[in-house]
């Protein structure tokens, strides 16, 4: 996920200040997703659980990443899209659903996290950080899909 976002940002970084913001959002919260779940570069003690600040943190930043995405740069790709070909608009319909399937994976995760405390049990909690793993890297290839076509077609 790491190695995807830097190449996004290498490829479109740059093209529009909205979608700089938003890339960098996308890895300062996939850092702090590595650091929680323990992946390389980072570790974590495989019996403990990450520390309530720190999941609180990664909420705060997966939010402002979810939140970035449908309230910028998906207007923007609408924006663009009424002047681009028939098959990127058809492309965009296909995938917002979809992004938006990822969405409700991460507003799920934040409601029952964002507010831990350090008596907080945390029970599931490995597992529901998998699985929003898994939507992460399903909407960050959607979302790649997506600024794909804009470039191809000039409208990024």
């Amino acid at each position: 996920m790491l190695r995807r976002n830097e190449q996004a940002k290498q490829r479109w970084g740059g093209a529009h200040a909205a979608v700089d913001t938003w890339l960098h959002e996308r890895q300062a919260m996939l850092i702090e997703y590595f650091k929680l779940a323990g992946l390389p570069p980072y570790e974590r003690d495989a019996h403990a659980l990450p520390a309530a600040q720190d999941v609180s943190n990664f909420c705060g930043l997966l939010m402002d990443y979810v939140s970035a995405g449908h309230f910028e740069i998906y207007d923007q790709i609408i924006s663009n899209s009424r002047s681009a070909p028939e098959s990127t608009r058809e492309l965009a319909e296909e995938l917002f659903p979809l992004i938006s399937d990822t969405t409700d994976i991460a507003l799920d995760f934040n409601d029952k996290y964002s507010e831990v405390t350090p008596e907080s049990e945390l029970k599931g909690f490995d597992r529901d950080l998998s699985n929003l793993g898994e939507a992460i890297e399903l909407r960050m290839e959607f979302e790649d899909r997506l600024l794909n076509t804009l470039e191809q077609h000039q409208l990024l």
